[in-house]
């Protein structure tokens, strides 16, 4: 999927006219693949994007909807949005927005919610790297986990490094993220090798589900560890994505 972004890459002076491009292009676009960041609502720009996105004909599938610190934002999105979308991605970029977390993710309309790290170390004044923003990735993710939405990482903006993206995108899916954000076609690659189950993780769970099935759904040992109702759930979820 592409985003198109209304926010940090459009100069302040230069919102409107980004905005009349980008509703004008829309019914040019693939809907399924198309995303829309829009400024902030707590910005003039920011409600001027939803108003006209509300009003337009030809809409995005997904809404980006940065510096989410409040439930009460995604509500007056969805209001304005409702189903002329196939959803909201608040991204959590500060202290506040992390610590309101559980609300916005569980608010009507969202359906995944971004990392949003540049802005996050900024206000920690820390650089954006792994073990800085640690504790934050893992608070994210218990956010999304708790609303069962799609939890999506920052973007890896080191574009010549690309060990330091797979290793990344790796951690990443250990910790429970479903997708990670690109900032180059070239970076799609890798993360898609690495937010996909494995072959061997398929084949692994598939058999661990079969066992578990013959054994009538309880508890057993296979392949020397213990199968039960947690263990299974992972599993499923494995199978699920790689048939997606």
């Amino acid at each position: 999927m592409i985003c198109i972004d209304l926010e940090d890459s459009v100069p302040a002076d230069q919102k409107d006219i980004a905005r009349e491009t980008v509703l004008n292009a829309l019914s040019g676009l693939d809907r399924q693949k198309t995303a829309v960041r829009i400024n902030g609502l707590k910005t003039a720009a920011g409600l001027a994007d939803l108003l006209a996105l509300g009003s337009a004909d030809d809409l995005p599938s997904l809404v980006f909807m940065p510096m989410v610190e409040s439930a009460n934002e995604v509500e007056i999105a969805n209001a304005i949005l409702g189903d002329k979308v196939d959803g909201l991605i608040p991204l959590i970029e500060t202290v506040k927005g992390l610590r309101a977390g559980d609300a916005i993710a569980a608010s009507d309309g969202v359906t995944g919610m971004m990392f949003g790290g540049g802005d996050f170390s900024a206000e920690l004044g820390t650089k954006l790297e792994w073990e800085p923003l640690l504790a934050v990735r893992g608070a994210f993710i218990m956010c999304c986990a708790s609303a069962k939405i799609t939890a999506i990482d920052v973007p890896y903006i080191d574009m010549a490094n690309e060990q330091g993206l797979a290793e990344e995108c790796t951690r990443a899916k250990a910790m429970g993220f479903h997708a990670k954000a690109a900032i180059h076609p070239k970076q799609l690659a890798a993360i898609q090798q690495a937010m996909r189950p494995s072959e061997a993780e398929v084949a692994e769970a598939r058999d661990a589900l079969e066992a578990y099935e013959r054994a009538g759904g309880k508890a057993i040992s296979h392949n020397g560890r213990m199968l039960e109702a947690p263990v299974m759930e992972r599993y499923r979820r494995i199978v699920e994505s790689a048939e997606v």
